[in-house]
C-alpha cells in the first residue's frame, strides 16, 4: 500500500482518532504490510506480543484453546479492526490465538517500532494511548468471566437516529443492534450473562431466522433480494460472526422480547450492508417488517431456544459419554484389587475395586438415555402460533413451510406442534429436560462423595484410593491436599439443583395463553449444561483418570473386617457366625483367627470359602443343614 493509502485507511481505525493527516503520516511511516494466507495462525496463545495488526482486507478468527486442547471461538476480526494492542502496554504474552479465515492483507507496527515513536513523537502516542484506554474501558463494561469479546465493542464517535414506541434514540453506529436491544441493556442489566455466553442461542436464533425468511419468500410474502440478504446474513451468524453484538442479558422481562428483537436488529443490519445500505436504513430491510414477518417472539424464542438445547445435548452426552469411559478404564484397572463394601458406612461384604468403578459407569451410562429421551420433546415446535397460537398475521401455509426448512437447515426431526395455542403456552419439555440434567447432578454428586470418603486420609480415613494432588490443601496445615475437584462438582450439583427448582417455579407461574418466565427458565437450563459440562470435563481429566488404588490396605481392611463373617454364613450358619462376630469385635480379633482358633474349619476350607471369587459373586452354596 502507498502511504497516502495507509493514512486514508488509518482515519477509520479507532485507535487513531482525533490524529492529524500530519500525525497519521508520521504513524504511516512506522507501519509495516504483512500478509497471511488463509488459515495461517497470526499469532499465538501464550506467545510474546510482537506487534499490534491492523486488518486492511479479510476476516480473522480469534480462538483459545482449553486445557484439554479443545479449541474455544471468541470473536472475528473484519477491515479496520485491530489486534495485538496489548503490545502498547506491557510485554505479557497473548492469551489467545488470531488464525486467517481468508487470505489476510494486514498493516503492523512491531514493537521497537512503536517504541521509537513513543520517544520521537510523544503528543501522538499519548493520543493513541488515550484512545486505547477508552477502548479498553468500553471492552471491560463487556465483559464477564465467561467470554473473551476481545475484538468487539468498537464505539466510535459517530451514531445514526433510530425510533420505536417511546421516541427517538441515537444508536452507535457500530452495532448492529438497534433501538430496542440499547433500551434492552438499560433496562436489563442482571446478571452480566449475556446471549454472548451461549453461541449456541445466538445461531439457533439465525436457523429460526433463517427458516422464516425461505418460508415467507416461497410464500411471495418477500422480495428475493432481501431475502437472499437476510438468509446471508443468518448464515453469518450461523458460523459465528456478530455475535459480539447480542448483547441483552439472558434474564429479562418481555417474555423473551428483547432477545428476539436483538437478532432481528441484528440480522436486518447486516442484510442492509449485503444489500449495499447503511445500517439504519429499515425501509428496505426492518427488523419486524421483514427478519420477523410471519412471527411473534411467542413462536420464534421458544423454537430458537429448542434447537439450541437439541445441538447443545449433542456435546453435553459426548463429555458424559467420555467421562463413562474413565469410569469403566478403572473399573477394569481395578477388577484384581479386593476390598470391603459398605452399607450405612459400616462394614457390609467385600467387592473389589473395580465393581465399584463399573457401578459408577453404569450408573452414569443411564443418563445417557434419558438425556437423549428428553431432549427428544424438543423437536415439537409452535412457529406459525405468532403471538398465542391462533396464528393471526401468519399465512395458512407458513407453518408447514418454515417447519420444513427448520428441518432442512437443522438434519432435526423438527415437527409442529398438533395444537399451537397449547404449544405456546406449555413449558412441559423444560420441565422434564431440567429434571433430566438434575438426575445426572445428584448422581454425579453421589459419586464425588464416594470418592471423597475413600480417599480420605490418609492416616486416619478410608485411604483405599489416592487423587490425583491438585494444590496444596490449607493455609495453615502443611501437607494437608483436599479432593479439591469432587468438592467442586459436588458444588456444581448444589447450583443445578437450584436451577431446577428454578425451571419448576417459572413453569408454574405461567398465566394463561402464555408463559413470560422462559427467559429465567433458559438460562437456568442452559447454566446447568455448561457447569455440568465443564464439570465432567475437569472430574475425569484432573480426577478419575489419575486416580490409583492402595491395594494392601484395601486387602488389610478386608483381613480385618467383621464383615468376612457374612461369607461363613452358608458353611456355619447365623447363629454361630454372630458369636464370631461378636466375639471379634469385643476383643479386637479377626474373624479368621477365630475361626481356625475355634477349629470351626480347616484353613484349606476357610481360605477356599473367603477366596475373592467366591466373595464377589455369585457361585454354587454348600448350606449347612
Amino acid at each position: 500500500m502507498k502511504k497516502d493509502q495507509i493514512v486514508t485507511f488509518l482515519k477509520d481505525v479507532n485507535l487513531f482518532s482525533g490524529l492529524s493527516d500530519n500525525e497519521l503520516s508520521i504513524v504511516a511511516e512506522h507501519v509495516e504490510e504483512k500478509n497471511f494466507k488463509n488459515g495461517e495462525c497470526i499469532f499465538r496463545q501464550n506467545t510474546n506480543r510482537e506487534a499490534i495488526f491492523f486488518i486492511v482486507e479479510g476476516e480473522v478468527e480469534l480462538f483459545s484453546k482449553t486445557a484439554y486442547g479443545v479449541e474455544k471461538r471468541l470473536a472475528y476480526f473484519g477491515p479496520h479492526d485491530f489486534m495485538g494492542e496489548g503490545s502498547l502496554l506491557d510485554h505479557s504474552p497473548h492469551s489467545t490465538n488470531a488464525r486467517a479465515l481468508d487470505d489476510v492483507l494486514s498493516l503492523g507496527i512491531i514493537r521497537s517500532d512503536l517504541d521509537h515513536l513513543t520517544q520521537e513523537h510523544n503528543s501522538i502516542t499519548s493520543k493513541i494511548y488515550e484512545n486505547l484506554s477508552r477502548v479498553i474501558t468500553r471492552r471491560m463494561h463487556q465483559a464477564n468471566a465467561h467470554i473473551i469479546s476481545a475484538g468487539a465493542q468498537y464505539a466510535s464517535g459517530s451514531t445514526r437516529p433510530e425510533h420505536d414506541l417511546l421516541g427517538d434514540r441515537d444508536v452507535p453506529d457500530h452495532a448492529y443492534y438497534g433501538i430496542q436491544t440499547m433500551r434492552a441493556l438499560e433496562n436489563f442489566n442482571i446478571t452480566g450473562v449475556s446471549l454472548q455466553f451461549y453461541p449456541t442461542i445466538i445461531s439457533s436464533l439465525a436457523i429460526v431466522k433463517m427458516a422464516a425468511a425461505k418460508a415467507n419468500y416461497e410464500l411471495g410474502l418477500m422480495d428475493k433480494d432481501v431475502t437472499d440478504a437476510i438468509v446471508q446474513a443468518c448464515d453469518e451468524i450461523m458460523k459465528g460472526k456478530y455475535h459480539r453484538h447480542f448483547v441483552v442479558d439472558m434474564i429479562q422481562g418481555g417474555a423473551g422480547t428483547s432477545t428476539n428483537m436483538n437478532a432481528n436488529e441484528v440480522i436486518a443490519n447486516r442484510a442492509l450492508e449485503i444489500m449495499g445500505k447503511k445500517k439504519g436504513e429499515y425501509k428496505y430491510c426492518h427488523p419486524n417488517n421483514h427478519v420477523n414477518l410471519s412471527q411473534s417472539t411467542n413462536d420464534a424464542y421458544p423454537t430458537s431456544v429448542k434447537m439450541a438445547i437439541l445441538y447443545s445435548n449433542i456435546k453435553f452426552v459426548e463429555v458424559l459419554k467420555d467421562l463413562v469411559h474413565a469410569f469403566r478404564r478403572k473399573g477394569e484397572e481395578f477388577n484384581h484389587v479386593i476390598k470391603m463394601g459398605r452399607t450405612q458406612l459400616q462394614d457390609a461384604v467385600p467387592m473389589t475395586l473395580g465393581q465399584e468403578f463399573e457401578a459408577y459407569a453404569t450408573m452414569l451410562e443411564e443418563e445417557v438415555e434419558r438425556l437423549e429421551h428428553n431432549a427428544d420433546l424438543f423437536l415439537e415446535v409452535n412457529m406459525g402460533a405468532t403471538a398465542i397460537g391462533t396464528g393471526i398475521n401468519a399465512d395458512p401455509n407458513y407453518s408447514d413451510k418454515c417447519v420444513a426448512h427448520l428441518r432442512e437447515i437443522t438434519g432435526f426431526d423438527v415437527k409442529l406442534a398438533k395444537n399451537l395455542v397449547e404449544a405456546t403456552q406449555d413449558t412441559g419439555a423444560f420441565i422434564m429436560y431440567s429434571s433430566a440434567v438434575k438426575r445426572l447432578g445428584i448422581k454425579l454428586s453421589k459419586i464425588c462423595n464416594d470418592l471423597r470418603l475413600l480417599s480420605s486420609g490418609p492416616r486416619t480415613g478410608f485411604n483405599e484410593i489416592n487423587l490425583p494432588a491438585m494444590q496444596p490443601g490449607s493455609s495453615i496445615m502443611p501437607g494437608k491436599v483436599n479432593p479439591v475437584i469432587p468438592e467442586v462438582v459436588n458444588q456444581i450439583a448444589f447450583k443445578v439443583i437450584g436451577n431446577d427448582l428454578t425451571v419448576s417455579l417459572a413453569s408454574e407461574a405461567g398465566q394463561l395463553e402464555l408463559n413470560v418466565m422462559e427467559p429465567v427458565i433458559v438460562q437456568s437450563l442452559f447454566e446447568n449444561i455448561e457447569m455440568l459440562k465443564n464439570g465432567m470435563e475437569v472430574l475425569q481429566y484432573r480426577c478419575i483418570n489419575g486416580i490409583t488404588a492402595n491395594v494392601e490396605r484395601c486387602r488389610e481392611l478386608v483381613l480385618n473386617s467383621i464383615g468376612l463373617v457374612t461369607a461363613l454364613n452358608p458353611v456355619l450358619g447365623y447363629e454361630a457366625c454372630t458369636k464370631l462376630a461378636k466375639e471379634a469385635l469385643e476383643g479386637n480379633r479377626s474373624v479368621y483367627d477365630l475361626v481356625l482358633e475355634n477349629k470351626l474349619m480347616s484353613k484349606d476350607e476357610l481360605d477356599r470359602v473367603l477366596a475373592p471369587e467366591n466373595m464377589i459373586k455369585p457361585h454354587k452354596l454348600t448350606v449347612k443343614k
